[in-house]
């Protein structure tokens, strides 16, 4: 195994006021709108001029979700030597999802009459409206049984649906343009942004993410590889857990027949599908071969609800897959078994998801301050919830 280490460097006076600067542009654009949403601002967690610093931890969170979503371990790799910034993902600063978030609809030409089908279909109007309902009490996804249920109405309604939607399920399909109009890509625009803000900064730039922020990251570190030192994502979204929820997803999304609530927001079903676009622009063949020579660790769950697992493992074994001149060793993969009762990799320690909680954050934040400083990872140390003893302890919640 080859182990690559940075030395410490220490931004000048000049460049951290360069970097906050352009921050702080940013940052002020989203402050003077009035779709500005509360609680999404980004943030950084900078040393003073002159300190050494490991380099610096750019971090995206998960879809719908807030920059502070992963706080505790920002706050654990800034006081052990890092400089941190805590984007936010695209448009999610902004509290509108149907005009700021990335999503995938159809063309007006094909989705206007089929909406006047939809409007004009009882079966379908009665079920909507019974959605909705439930949807104002807070977030609301249908049963596999609905799902296709719903699929099969819908196709019954515009049989050319099955080819359409062809064009969305399979990866890339170059009929996809001819149907759709998306901003998936807005992912990495607005990431890319975010990356150049850090450009006067010198030393390594890390990527770590989380869900569709994991597939952010991911996506940023195969398009700047002179960059991007090294990625961490926790169970990214490079394809919706699934097959029957992926399907649903590609088809109502686009005909935004249906909101999602979630707390005090609705975002349109569209919104999913383009993260699963999204994510699927991720693995593309392009990305696998630039992110080969870039170390990765990948941590899942076999609890995920939103990610599909299989997508992502698939996607790790492509990473280290060898080539005819070169061995690819630095791919991490831990997943938590189910006994583990790990709801989601990132879950705040003091929250509760699915009726679990994630009794082993401690040492996957020192095991993610291991792989960024040594370019190593000991998967043994996920398979306790005690603190690891040769790394930064951890702060208790």
């Amino acid at each position: 195994m080859v182990t690559l280490q940075t030395s410490p460097t220490a931004p000048t006076p000049d460049q951290l006021q360069q970097t906050q600067q352009r921050i702080d542009a940013y940052v002020q654009t989203i402050a003077s709108s009035p779709d500005q949403r509360a609680g999404a601002f980004p943030y950084y967690l900078f040393h003073g001029a002159g300190t050494p610093v490991k380099g610096t931890v750019l971090m995206f969170h998960g879809f719908s979700a807030r920059p502070h979503q992963m706080a505790r371990l920002a706050d654990y790799l800034f006081r052990n030597g890092f400089n941190v910034y805590q984007a936010t993902l695209a448009g999610h600063a902004y509290c509108i999802p149907d005009k700021h978030w990335p999503q995938v609809d159809l063309k007006p030409e094909i989705l206007v009459p089929l909406r006047e089908k939809i409007a004009a279909d009882p079966v379908l109007q009665h079920y909507l409206a019974n959605l909705a309902t439930a949807g104002d009490v807070g977030a609301v996804t249908p049963s596999p049984v609905q799902m296709v249920g719903l699929v099969a109405r819908l196709r019954q309604l515009e049989p050319r649906l099955l080819d359409i939607v062809a064009a969305i399920e399979r990866d890339n399909d170059p009929d996809f343009d001819r149907y759709y109009v998306s901003s998936h890509l807005a992912y990495l625009s607005d990431a890319q942004a975010r990356l150049a803000e850090l450009e006067a900064l010198p030393g390594p730039v890390y990527t770590v993410g989380l869900s569709v922020g994991g597939a952010v990251a991911l996506a940023l570190a195969a398009q700047n590889p002179q960059r991007v030192t090294k990625t961490v994502a926790f169970a990214p979204l490079l394809a919706v857990y699934g097959e029957t929820r992926r399907r649903y997803v590609n088809l109502a999304g686009p005909l935004d027949v249906k909101e999602f609530g979630w707390d005090e927001l609705k975002f349109p079903l569209g919104c999913f599908t383009g993260a699963n676009r999204f994510g699927a622009f991720v693995r593309t063949s392009e990305n696998v071969a630039a992110l080969r020579p870039t170390p990765t660790l990948i941590v899942l769950t076999e609890n995920e609800d939103a990610a599909d697992p299989q997508t992502t493992e698939s996607f790790n074994r492509s990473l280290s897959r060898a080539s005819l001149f070169k061995r690819y060793d630095n791919h991490y993969l831990h997943t938590f078994p189910s006994e583990a009762l790990v709801p989601h990799p990132m879950v705040d320690p003091s929250e509760v998801s699915q009726n679990m909680s994630n009794d082993y954050w401690k040492p996957m934040y020192q095991e993610t301050f291991r792989f960024l400083t040594k370019t190593e990872f000991k998967s043994s140390s996920l398979e306790q919830i005690e603190a690891v003893s040769d790394l930064p302890p951890v702060v208790a919640v």
